[in-house]
């Protein structure tokens, strides 16, 4: 009981370091952050940081790498449900905006800070990126064969659908006049029409 109580302070204190760093990071760049402002708005010292961090470079990866695992989880779960094509890509694409949307600060970290993640992370995120562009081909590929889409290069129509549902965080607002649901549904109907789905 006690080692489960250990375990849930120490998570508890590793996301609020996160919060605080994403929350800098997107307002003030990763340059112009240093672990020192992040130990000041939480009320801690620098070594509290580097009990669960060894750097700022690790602690941008821990804001980074996690999206990308969400949003491939996001396409493979919807892929592999049972269903069409068409209602998979669907639920793929409404689920991916959904992450992007929820996480819209973490990804616009994501791109504007990559090139300070270190060779080891920026590889581990690239692996899983080529996962999820592979997923979503195989998708497109299967619903060309089904007769359901005309798609040219799937691979590249991936691609596509890929960044103009990411590109979502630079002009998403959540105060705006669509709720997350109707963005992220909307965004999926695009996709469809996108890959010629009969909708």
């Amino acid at each position: 009981m006690a080692e489960h109580m250990r375990d849930e302070i120490l998570a508890y204190k590793r996301d609020r370091i996160l919060q605080e760093a994403v929350k800098l990071f997107y307002e003030r760049g990763f340059t112009g952050t240093t672990l020192d402002d992040i130990a000041a708005e939480l009320g801690v010292t620098k070594p509290f940081i580097y009990t669960h961090f060894r750097s700022k470079v690790e602690l941008l990866a821990a804001l980074c790498q996690p999206t990308i695992e969400m949003s491939l989880a996001a396409v493979a779960n919807a892929a592999e449900a049972p269903g069409t094509p068409t209602a998979r890509l669907y639920q793929a694409m409404a689920d991916f905006a959904k992450v992007v949307l929820q996480r819209q600060a973490n990804i616009a970290i994501f791109f504007r800070e990559e090139k300070h993640l270190s060779p080891e992370a920026l590889g581990a995120i690239n692996t899983l990126r080529k996962k999820f562009d592979g997923l979503l081909s195989g998708l497109l590929r299967e619903g060309v064969a089904a007769g359901e889409f005309t798609v040219p290069d799937v691979n590249v129509a991936a691609l596509a659908l890929g960044g103009m549902i990411s590109w979502a965080y630079t002009w998403h607002r959540p105060e705006g006049r669509l709720s997350l649901e109707d963005v992220c549904g909307t965004l999926a109907g695009l996709a469809l029409r996108m890959v010629g789905a009969a909708t």
